[in-house]
């Protein structure tokens, strides 16, 4: 079957922080995960912004929890997408969530079999660069077979990198992964934390934010050529100042990249990584 993206949707979790997704492509939807404060469950960029949902944090005395899409959320907007012949569901890391299990039990339970669920391994705007280089292939027309070997060359090769202030967050919501031998050492000490196997990694430790930043920009280098097919994100929680120094790095850097996505992280991963989390992801893709 050949795909286009008249034919073929894609459906994004809203924890990849783009939530203009069908402003961004007429053909792509986002189904929310909860952030629950108490006995008050909401859905993040629905019921809470993520100004709110910070300002939120910084005061509430209980910390939020974060749970998953129901497989009848995900059932719903595959139901909405009836005019498609093909679902492309590109979902946050499955060794971070349950997320990817209910996009595939909502289109089993529905008997959908337009329904391709696909673990991108990643978080924030990792997930929006993957499905960005999808959708340019869509464009032209292409094949689920060339899609698929697209998914398994960025999992291999794409970048991914986040700085926390505090590894507290991810302790607290059990997302430390294999960097729990940080924990308690921290004071200014910012870890540079990465995705090994889908999960978080610690990559190494500078001292304070302004190091942070220079590491990454050395790490973005040494992966990177400059190119119009690098395509390059920044993710923040609620730190608009360092995020713009990051861009601006990276512009000058990078002069040809593609900045495809400078977005501030939602309520979902506001609530492992904390406020001043910085990411920055990017994707070496090939000519389409």
């Amino acid at each position: 079957m050949q795909l286009s993206a008249e034919n073929t949707a894609i459906v994004l979790d809203s924890t990849a922080d783009c939530p203009d997704a069908q402003e961004r492509h007429p053909n792509w939807r986002m189904v929310p995960l909860y952030v629950r404060f108490g006995d008050e469950t909401l859905r993040e960029y629905v019921d809470i912004t993520p100004e709110e949902f910070y300002s939120r944090l910084r005061s509430s005395a209980e910390p939020p929890k974060s749970s998953q899409p129901t497989p009848a959320d995900f059932a719903a907007v595959y139901e909405g997408l009836a005019g498609y012949e093909k679902i492309l569901a590109v979902l946050l890391s499955a060794r971070l969530s349950g997320t990817l299990e209910s996009a595939r039990l909502g289109a089993e339970s529905s008997g959908d079999r337009r329904v391709t669920p696909i673990d991108s391994g990643v978080i924030c705007g990792g997930a929006v660069i993957l499905a960005d280089a999808l959708q340019r292939r869509l464009a032209r027309g292409t094949t689920e077979e060339e899609l698929l070997a697209v998914v398994d060359r960025f999992k291999r090769t794409r970048g991914l990198l986040f700085t926390v202030e505090t590894l507290e967050y991810l302790v607290r919501g059990g997302r430390v992964g294999k960097a729990s031998g940080l924990a308690g050492q921290l004071l200014n000490v910012k870890p540079i934390l990465h995705f090994e196997d889908g999960e978080v990694a610690p990559l190494k430790r500078v001292r304070g934010r302004a190091k942070a930043l220079a590491e990454f920009e050395s790490l973005f280098l040494d992966g990177t050529e400059d190119s119009p097919d690098l395509h390059v994100g920044v993710g923040h929680a609620d730190a608009p100042e360092d995020a713009a120094k990051l861009v601006e790095r990276i512009r000058a850097a990078r002069p040809n990249a593609s900045l495809d996505i400078v977005t501030t992280l939602g309520p979902v991963i506001g609530t492992h990584g904390g406020p001043g989390t910085l990411g920055l992801f990017w994707f070496q893709d090939e000519p389409v």
